[in-house]
């Protein structure tokens, strides 16, 4: 009976995982190998501000969480310790365990999903690179407010022009 007891746990512990698959915009999975306890919880609470769930969970879990929400590609990276980054921003969760991968070598991600779609170790620092949805659109404002500008540099620059030979 205890043994029933113990399938269920799991079996529950697995749906749970693949809901927070489905549901999360971003997922990073991440080797947490060689980081001391003052470095994990300092990772947790920047994680936790910016609303992201860590969790440290077994590969057969991970796996078959994986295989019940149709992310079958997220096995290739299921090896060793494996911590996972659950966000509802795409960015965020690949950004803060990048950035903290910098500071502490021993901290390697793996790869992750994001929208549905298997991104490798690379592939998810590329991510990380990319700037802050407020940087981006800044940095389109800034590209289609160039030609106005540039125009009324050229305006301005023609009538000083008039001004200065009448």
């Amino acid at each position: 009976m205890a043994n029933a007891k113990i399938i269920q746990a799991k079996q529950q512990e697995v749906d749970a995982i693949a809901a927070k698959l489905r549901e999360s915009s971003s997922t990073v999975v991440a080797d947490y190998r060689g980081l001391n306890v003052a470095q994990v919880t300092l990772l947790r609470k920047q994680l936790r501000e910016a609303g992201i769930e860590f969790q440290v969970l077994k590969n057969s879990l991970v796996s078959r969480a994986a295989a019940n929400a149709e992310l079958s590609e997220l096995d290739s990276v299921l090896t060793g310790p494996t911590a996972v980054a659950f966000g509802a921003d795409a960015v965020a969760p690949a950004k803060i365990l990048s950035d903290f991968a910098k500071k502490n070598d021993a901290l390697k991600i793996k790869g992750g999903i994001v929208d549905g779609r298997f991104y490798d170790a690379a592939q998810v620092k590329a991510l990380a690179d990319l700037p802050s949805r407020e940087g981006l659109l800044s940095m389109l404002l800034s590209v289609l407010q160039a030609p106005v500008r540039n125009f009324a540099l050229a305006v301005k620059a023609v009538s000083d022009k008039n001004e200065a030979s009448a």
